[in-house]
């Protein structure tokens, strides 16, 4: 037989195999950032990446509270908040992957791993067990009051530096999204008027 030369179909296929040994370095570490052409000095990427990764602790933080509210909510008003609580933690999973993705976009990396989110948050841990309805929602209106004031700040300043994907960012979603879930929640603390027999 001739001698044949190998086609495309004889090549030998080359498989990727992942690598089972423990990792040993990364690649990016946590703070520092990656050059991108963003029109926006490095400093000015490396704050607002900063800032960011403080309101996206806070709000996997606050995401959480309204999973574990959603799960413990008991008394006349289960159905109503059992609903609303979900409603809105999906709200914050859009936010967590928004900000996620802005940190990503300014060349820095996103915290991700729930022991660094607790090291980082400025949000007060819940207690494990289970909490009378007012206090839950005394405990998300305050965690909702933390990312506010963190994200008019962190507005402010990434105004000042001309960074406007941030600056919209934090106007537009986070501060928006989240005074909206105020009020829905705090409408739940009003006091109901209270009828009387003259």
């Amino acid at each position: 037989m001739a001698n044949h030369k190998p086609d495309h179909a004889d090549k030998i296929m080359v498989r990727a195999r992942p690598k089972l040994s423990h990792p040993k370095r990364e690649v990016q570490p946590f703070g520092h950032i990656a050059p991108r052409p963003l029109a926006l000095s490095a400093k000015v990427c490396e704050r607002s990446a900063e800032n960011l990764n403080q309101i996206l602790a806070d709000t996997m933080v606050l995401r959480d509270l309204y999973k574990k509210s959603h799960w413990q909510v008991a008394g006349p008003t289960f159905y109503e908040l059992h609903l609303l609580f979900d409603k809105h933690f999906e709200e914050q999973v859009e936010m967590v992957d928004l900000l996620a993705e802005r940190v990503q976009m300014l060349g820095g990396v996103t915290i991700a791993m729930a022991p660094d989110v607790a090291e980082m948050t400025n949000i007060p841990r819940a207690p494990i067990g289970s909490e009378a309805v007012p206090d839950q929602i005394t405990r998300l209106l305050r965690a909702h009051e933390v990312i506010l004031k963190e994200a008019h700040t962190m507005a402010h300043q990434a105004q000042e530096d001309g960074d406007d994907g941030t600056n919209d960012l934090l106007v537009s979603d986070i501060i928006r999204g989240n005074e909206k879930q105020v009020w829905f929640v705090s409408q739940h603390l009003v006091p109901m008027a209270i009828e009387t027999e003259e």
